[in-house]
């Protein structure tokens, strides 16, 4: 089965309206409405709204007629490959106990553990119909499981936010954070929010805006709720990155890194699935190298990704890309052969991952090599990553 479009859900919000008095209720034409429920037109969002309105749909159809939400939320492939969503969307009353909520943090775990080996392309509509069928099931659960629905919402939004940085898209990056704090302010969910502050933070990063790096970092730390010790440490850890892009002394960044370095003993790690809990000392390790690169001490970077990579700690797509932030490290200190080289295996990982961040810092990488273009390691490095686009 397919995933309910604006004309299907549409027609079974009138179900116990004529068109005529939906009509009138919410000024259209009726041809229009039939229109909608068919298929033959999309609505603008002035209709939408006004329809939702008028059959009090909570904002159903809004979602719907939403562009950006349309085209991520409601995909193309077939529900079939994903049997305990389809059940959900099937027959949702059967879940309307906890079962809902466990059928689909399955479903989210095995999207997670696909991004990191397959890429965000391949882990995207797993975790689309998770959402899909969150919002579906979230109008049918009993009151007490809707909150932890929302809250398990919140999650895959976040995690969908982190995709789309991964593929470039940063609009529709932006667009699921901000569904995230959303569904976490209705689930009273307070660590999520604090967190997904934390996210925006680093998208600011993808962006290269160094005062939104630093201040929406802050506004994590100073969130109403306490949040969890990993993900305090991981908020020093993006202060200290701001600073270093605000042209900070070196040691103020230092002094953050070592705040955060100093919480880990207590980030509790007998609850692995836990927010904050896969912050560790090897996380921040490898984190403070962008610190050091931005505060202009590369060649500290580079020794820092060498001994992370070579552990062999990473997932298949991690490696690729710190394999690229460890090509522009050598980059700035002058050893274009070795960053090449190391840059065009971070490029056939990105192609095999489709991790478009990844060419995004090896398209940085060449460009700072410009002086260099007619080595040949240089050369094909360009040469790979003009033939070889990833898709």
């Amino acid at each position: 089965m397919g995933i309910e479009t604006f004309g299907e859900a549409l027609r079974r919000l009138r179900a116990e309206m004529s068109l005529r008095e939906l009509a009138r209720v919410a000024h259209c034409s009726k041809s229009y409405i039939a229109d909608l429920e068919n298929g033959r037109r999309l609505p603008t969002m002035a209709v939408a709204t006004a329809l939702d309105k008028a059959l009090r749909a909570n904002g159903q159809l809004v979602a719907l007629a939403d562009r950006r939400q349309r085209a991520v939320v409601w995909p193309a492939a077939s529900m079939e490959t994903l049997p305990p969503v389809e059940g959900v969307m099937t027959d949702p009353r059967r879940y309307v106990g906890g079962a809902v909520v466990k059928e689909l943090r399955l479903q989210l775990d095995a999207s997670k553990a696909e991004d990191g080996t397959l890429g965000p392309s391949a882990a995207l509509p797993r975790v689309q119909a998770v959402i899909a069928a969150m919002q579906h099931s979230v109008r049918e659960v009993h009151p007490q499981i809707r909150r932890q629905l929302l809250a398990l919402g919140a999650e895959a939004a976040e995690f969908i936010g982190w995709l789309y940085r991964d593929l470039r898209d940063l609009p529709t990056a932006t667009y699921w954070y901000d569904r995230a704090v959303e569904w976490a302010q209705e689930a009273d969910d307070g660590p999520m929010q604090g967190y997904v502050l934390l996210r925006k933070s680093q998208l600011a990063y993808d962006r290269q805006d160094a005062l939104k790096v630093l201040t929406l970092a802050e506004a994590a730390q100073h969130s109403s709720t306490r949040l969890p010790t990993g993900v305090r440490a991981e908020v020093l850890q993006q202060q200290a990155l701001g600073l270093a892009m605000m042209g900070e002394p070196v040691r103020e960044v230092e002094v953050k890194l070592d705040e955060a370095r100093g919480l880990l003993p207590g980030v509790p790690k007998e609850e692995p699935g836990t927010l904050g809990s896969s912050f560790t000392e090897h996380m921040l390790l490898l984190r403070s190298s962008a610190c050091f690169t931005e505060a202009g001490k590369p060649a500290k970077a580079a020794e820092i990704l060498e001994l992370i990579i070579a552990g062999g700690s990473l997932s298949y797509r991690d490696v690729g890309y710190f394999q690229a932030r460890h090509a522009a490290a050598l980059a700035l200190i002058g050893e274009p052969d070795q960053a090449a080289t190391l840059g065009l295996a971070a490029a056939r990982v990105a192609r095999a991952t489709r991790s478009r961040r990844t060419i995004t810092v090896l398209g940085d990488v060449v460009e700072s090599m410009g002086r260099w273009q007619r080595r040949p390691q240089v050369r094909a490095l360009q040469d790979f990553l003009a033939d070889r686009p990833v898709a």
